[in-house]
């Protein structure tokens, strides 16, 4: 039977902290040789998260950032026919070798290379419908077949996949068969400490108490369009700590609101808030049952 350290190949970096859930499915994955689906929140960590399961296991990795306008062929290669015609034109290059003219995509060049890679696929839900149907086959099977010259990649090192979606669309049952799924849950109090801690070590524990009062109050307005996100977390307390701010003077108020708000209706929400003399919570306990520590 095997050992469990053999199961459990990445454990987090000192960069990512993870919840045992989220370590069990990205082990899972690998264990099983399938794509892992990450869903989750804007701003949760989905992306970064293929960077540290690379970082942890030692390997290098290739990114293929899914646009609205992606289409499943460009990850394999591209058939660059414009080069081609110009070459002709101006008497450059070997127009006769059309293999010069093929150039690999983020999938393709993983196939082909010599050591095992990590792929994300970011975002994939970007795309139309049809996209995620359109690369199982090679998602399965780990080649494909240049249409071109008739040859055939196929992966020397099976990758380790990564796909993030945001839950913009609903992805076909088939694709999802295929995958391991997790759904990255916001992080509670206690694991955002932790989170909070990697990016800024030994900050104060009665100001970080106050920033997390503040923040999870926030998320909790219903009024709020976007709720802010652990990244913009991150961002509000470098800017809390330039400018100097204590605990005593975040009590009354929600400085650098741009940090966390990204649209006009939710910090239109949060001055009339406060011209309505809406009170600011200042402890746990005013953030309801869910909250008391």
């Amino acid at each position: 039977m095997s050992d469990e350290n053999d199961f459990y190949r990445f454990t987090g970096t000192k960069g990512y902290i993870v919840s045992r859930p989220l370590v069990e499915a990205v082990n899972c994955a690998i264990a099983l040789e399938r794509p892992l689906l990450i869903k989750g929140e804007p701003g949760t960590g989905k992306t970064l998260l293929a960077l540290n399961v690379a970082e942890g296991l030692g390997l290098p990795m290739e990114s293929w950032h899914i646009k609205s306008t992606s289409k499943a062929a460009e990850g394999l290669y591209v058939y660059d026919t414009l080069q081609r015609l110009n070459d002709a034109r101006f008497g450059e290059g070997n127009v006769g070798d059309i293999r010069s003219y093929i150039k690999l995509g983020p999938m393709g060049r993983v196939f082909t290379a010599e050591n095992r890679h990590v792929l994300l696929i970011d975002e994939v839900d970007k795309a139309d419908l049809e996209f995620p149907n359109d690369i199982l086959r090679e998602l399965d099977e780990m080649r494909f077949t240049v249409m071109e010259t008739g040859d055939e990649v196929v992966a020397r090192e099976r990758p380790l996949v990564i796909i993030t979606s945001n839950n913009e669309k609903e992805l076909p049952d088939a694709f999802l068969r295929r995958c391991v799924f997790h759904f990255i849950e916001f992080p509670e109090p206690d694991l955002m400490n932790q989170i909070v801690d990697v990016h800024h070590p030994n900050l104060d524990s009665k100001l970080l108490d106050q920033v997390l009062i503040k923040f999870y109050w926030l998320r909790g307005q219903p009024d709020l369009r976007k709720k802010p996100s652990t990244s913009e977390l991150i961002d509000w307390i470098s800017a809390l700590l330039r400018s100097g701010i204590t605990q005593d003077q975040l009590d009354a108020h929600i400085p650098f609101l741009g940090s966390l708000l990204k649209n006009e209706q939710d910090t239109a929400a949060m001055s009339e808030f406060e011209e309505r003399g809406g009170r600011m919570p200042n402890s746990w306990s005013d953030l309801g049952p869910r909250y008391n520590q």
